[in-house]
């Protein structure tokens, strides 16, 4: 399985586009109402992980009542971002005492190996190629 999205000038800026028709702003960190390329890079590490670790936590037997994360970074560099810091915002479910033991360890476990954003991250991805149509 691999994955695809177009992206254009339209109109009114930029626009991302998945082959199921979901769509996207994109602009400057300056703009309102759109993600910059950085912001969508640290809404996909976030989304990877919260959409691996609740289905996971839940088919322990724990399911979180609730389960957000807020993803910072720091840029150290006009084109460098350096520490991201990932923070969990979980509630758990009332008389669940091993809920706690569960979300850490599968959390963990996704962070290190279930998650393809935070992987790509991580890793040097030296296969990124710019094709001229």
């Amino acid at each position: 399985m691999g994955y695809e999205v177009h992206v254009e000038r339209t109109d009114d800026g930029y626009v991302g586009t998945n082959g199921r028709g979901a769509r996207v702003a994109i602009g400057s960190s300056d703009e309102d109402g759109v993600f910059s390329p950085v912001e969508l890079m640290l809404v996909a590490l976030g989304g990877c992980e919260i959409v691996t670790i609740e289905p996971l936590t839940a088919k322990r037997g724990h399911r979180l009542v609730k389960l957000a994360a807020t993803i910072t970074a720091e840029k150290e560099a006009p084109t460098k971002v350096g520490t991201i810091t990932v923070t969990y915002e979980v509630e758990l479910p009332e008389g669940d005492d091993k809920a706690a033991e569960v979300f850490k360890a599968v959390a963990h476990r996704v962070h290190e190996n279930h998650c393809t954003v935070g992987r790509a991250l991580r890793e040097v991805t030296e296969s990124v190629q710019v094709l001229p149509v």
